[in-house]
């Protein structure tokens, strides 16, 4: 569809769903201490609150920091991902068609994220259930892009290493998640989705930064510099985690008992999530989230097209990402500021048929109409992209709004962390499928003359789930409460 989940950039998450799974501690420690003198009680209050630094009204305690610093990381890691795609074509000179199958390949970790959360959550390593998994995320991604700065020279080499940064990325967020969510567990609307907004905030500032920044190292320094650069960022979630604030978990080893431990428990949430998702009322809406987001993607021929053919340098893509990046919080607010009470029905129906619309000007861009016009190449681009992320964003808020509508009493992260995985699925799918359309229409790193065919096929797909509109629940009028939508990117 026009937005990918979680795939190498930022994921939202919804705070309907976090804030109904988890106990744990308070959102910010107190900053005032007990006085012995009631009448130094206000005054010391008052010192307090002034000297205390805030950030979306969230106290900057340095667990607090640790927790932003890591969605920081997780949006900056967006470092690497222009440096793969001309590393793919350019260094390994591989086909558009090879280069969706890597990326599919790769992204294949998102959708285990139900399981990491399950073992983070049952199997505390070295005494803690967060902080040392975060450790080891940290060491496996510095590790993956270090053999991919040094090492690797074949594209099997690049797809397992890449897929062990997907894995690394994905363990992270789903504990660095489960860390919000026990934060914010007790805590009022406001205070909780404070914290998720400093969360939110810090990943889009790091995704902003890294795609600024892209471009320019690429050219300037190449891939291989690029990605030592990254090797360092994922060493930071393992420093700042030492600064999380986890009680250890103590208790007698289990031993041999551990696997059976362990497998029962997975029987038992498999069971339980099974029991939910056949149920009709969830299933279908779930067929469709899926089924919305697995038709047939382009964007890997499009970009050999933008990049051999129209001659689009790295800094000039990196720049464009910028626009991209941007836009993406135009359309969460566009969202947020005006659907938010639109019928879902009414908002999928709309936006995907506008979307399609829109999304056939690329083949001006593929036929080179559009310099007729007098528009060059790099304008409509920036045009383009800037017009279809608004659109593609505000498309995609109203999926996570029905994933966490669906999500059953007493198991809504599980469910809503699997419904993602599927979306993930659906992603992952499409591109699979678009790289076969790339292969049979004959596109290759230098031959484009079905590249306008494949992209009106690409987007014309977009229109066959709409038939399946009535699989969503009737909608509901929304209540004035509540009704703001927070994220936390996953």
């Amino acid at each position: 569809m026009f937005t990918e989940v979680d795939i190498g950039s930022i994921i939202y998450d919804i705070s309907l769903s976090d804030q109904s799974a988890g106990n744990g501690d308070l959102l910010t420690t107190t900053s005032i201490e007990d006085s012995s003198s009631s009448d130094k009680t206000g005054s010391h209050k008052e010192k307090n609150s002034i000297s205390s630094a805030r950030c979306f009204g969230v106290e900057l305690t340095p667990d607090n920091i640790a927790v932003a610093m890591i969605y920081f990381v997780q949006g900056v890691l967006g470092l690497s991902d222009l440096a793969v795609s001309f590393y793919l074509k350019d260094d390994l000179h591989l086909d558009p068609a090879e280069t969706a199958v890597i990326s599919g390949f790769s992204s294949l970790p998102l959708l285990a994220k139900p399981l990491y959360g399950f073992i983070s959550d049952s199997f505390p390593l070295f005494g803690y259930r967060r902080r040392s998994y975060l450790v080891l995320s940290g060491l496996f991604g510095a590790l993956s892009w270090f053999l991919m700065a040094t090492f690797v020279h074949s594209k099997y080499g690049a797809a397992f290493c890449i897929l062990i940064g997907s894995l690394s990325v994905s363990f992270s967020a789903v504990v660095v998640d489960s860390m919000v969510v026990e934060r914010a567990r007790g805590e009022s609307q406001s205070m909780s989705g404070s914290l998720q907004s400093l969360c939110w905030g810090s990943s889009a500032c790091g995704g902003i930064v890294s795609s600024y920044f892209s471009g320019s190292l690429v050219e300037v320094y190449g891939v291989r510099s690029v990605f030592g650069v990254t090797a360092f960022l994922p060493l930071i979630t393992s420093v700042v985690s030492l600064l999380v604030k986890e009680e250890p978990v103590h208790g007698p080893a289990r031993g041999s008992s551990l696997g059976n431990d362990f497998f029962e428990s997975s029987k038992s949430s498999i069971i339980q999530l099974w029991g939910a998702v056949k149920q009709p009322n969830v299933f279908l809406p779930t067929l469709f989230i899926f089924l919305f987001q697995a038709t047939p993607q382009s964007g890997s021929a499009t970009f050999f097209f933008i990049t051999n053919k129209l001659g689009f340098t790295p800094e000039f893509l990196g720049r464009l990402n910028v626009v991209t990046s941007v836009a993406s919080l135009i359309g969460v607010a566009l969202y947020n500021g005006f659907l938010k009470k639109v019928p879902l029905r009414k908002i999928f129906l709309v936006t995907t048929i506008i979307g399609s619309a829109l999304g056939m000007t690329q083949v001006l861009l593929v036929t080179g109409l559009n310099r007729k016009f007098g528009i060059s190449d790099e304008w409509f681009a920036i045009g383009d992209s800037l017009i279809l992320s608004v659109l593609g964003q505000a498309f995609f808020m109203p999926a996570l709004v029905l994933a966490a509508r669906i999500c059953p009493l007493g198991m809504e992260a599980t469910f809503f962390a699997t419904l993602m995985s599927i979306a993930n699925g659906g992603s992952i799918l499409g591109g699979l499928l678009g790289a076969g359309l790339t292969h049979i229409f004959g596109v290759t790193k230098d031959k484009f003359d079905n590249l306008a065919l494949l992209v009106i096929i690409c987007n014309l797909s977009t229109l066959l789930p709409l038939p399946l509109l009535g699989l969503l629940p009737r909608d509901e009028p929304d209540s004035d409460e509540n009704t703001d939508i927070e994220m936390t990117p996953c």
